[in-house]
């Protein structure tokens, strides 16, 4: 979370509960079949519980992804639209670190609650973590021990540009580099490799005797883009391609004008670009310059 915070969204920029229904119906008729709900955080809309249960109407599967702080009040509703699959973002299991990223002081509440949910059989919760060189790398092996005795699936992402972010490639921390911190702590023969599902966006492994499992999300060095099948509506009803594409579609806004939106969904899925909104090369992928020409991350919701 940046110092001075993000500019809000009014309240008419944002699409109402029925609104979210209307376009996630529209999906479903095309063939989407799972959803998942994320932000910024989304537990902080006052109506979610509507929401939730408005798109557990709709044949998909259903999930979510939280900063974790609020979910204990949600666990009856979580169950009651059959939300299974939980992803609670943490990218240090340092208190003081946890602080400095969030800039909250809620580092016991999200423990609690990861806890609370990964001793309840229903769920199936994941953890994401970010890796900064030079912050939280330190962490992997730390992350990797939860997995010990608890069936949890701990989620290393490599960090991504964004505008607003400061990214620069020094900070990365490599799919290759956590592969390695692994194996050198817990020796190479103990990292069991597991098959990733289909259209899955994380290589996925295992320590031998381990309850859980933990993945890397490689966007950066080992892009998955040739199996991607994901596409992004915003909080404000943009339709998003690809998480770094600079182009949206504006869907609320035809909706409201009593448009179809069929059209325009499939002209934005079938101009999504093979790889990565278009930066097919790590020179673009790493232009601060097409960078600026996107949103940041905190900022995409959806």
């Amino acid at each position: 979370m940046p110092a001075q915070g993000i500019p809000l969204s009014p309240k008419s920029h944002i699409m109402t509960y029925d609104e979210v229904y209307q376009i996630a119906k529209k999906f479903v008729e095309l063939g989407v079949t799972k959803i998942r709900i994320t932000g910024g955080e989304p537990l902080v809309r006052k109506d979610v519980e509507i929401v939730l249960r408005k798109l557990a109407s709709l044949p998909v599967e259903l999930s979510i992804t939280t900063n974790g702080i609020l979910i204990d009040r949600y666990l009856d509703v979580f169950k009651e639209c059959n939300i299974r699959k939980i992803n609670i973002s943490i990218d240090s299991l340092n208190t003081d670190k946890f602080n400095q990223i969030t800039r909250r002081k809620d580092f016991d509440k999200v423990v609690q609650n990861i806890q609370l949910f990964t001793k309840d059989d229903f769920f199936k919760v994941k953890l994401n973590c970010v890796l900064m060189k030079g912050f939280n790398e330190n962490e992997i092996n730390d992350f990797i021990e939860l997995t010990k005795n608890t069936k949890i699936n701990v989620r290393f992402i490599e960090f991504m540009p964004f505008d607003g972010n400061k990214w620069n490639l020094e900070q990365l921390v490599s799919y290759e580099s956590i592969v390695n911190t692994a194996e050198a702590h817990f020796k190479k023969e103990n990292v069991i490799k597991i098959e990733d599902e289909q259209n899955d966006t994380s290589k996925n492994y295992r320590i031998n005797g381990y309850v859980g499992s933990f993945a890397i999300i490689s966007t950066v060095t080992n892009p998955f883009c040739d199996t991607c099948n994901r596409i992004r509506l915003t909080a404000n009803g943009n339709l998003k391609n690809c998480l770094f594409s600079d182009g949206e579609t504006n869907l609320l806004e035809t909706l409201r004008a009593g448009g179809d939106i069929e059209k325009p969904i499939k002209i934005a899925v079938l101009s999504k670009k093979k790889t990565r909104g278009g930066m097919d090369t790590q020179l673009k992928f790493t232009s601060e310059e097409l960078r600026l020409n996107n949103r940041s991350m905190i900022a995409i919701g959806g």
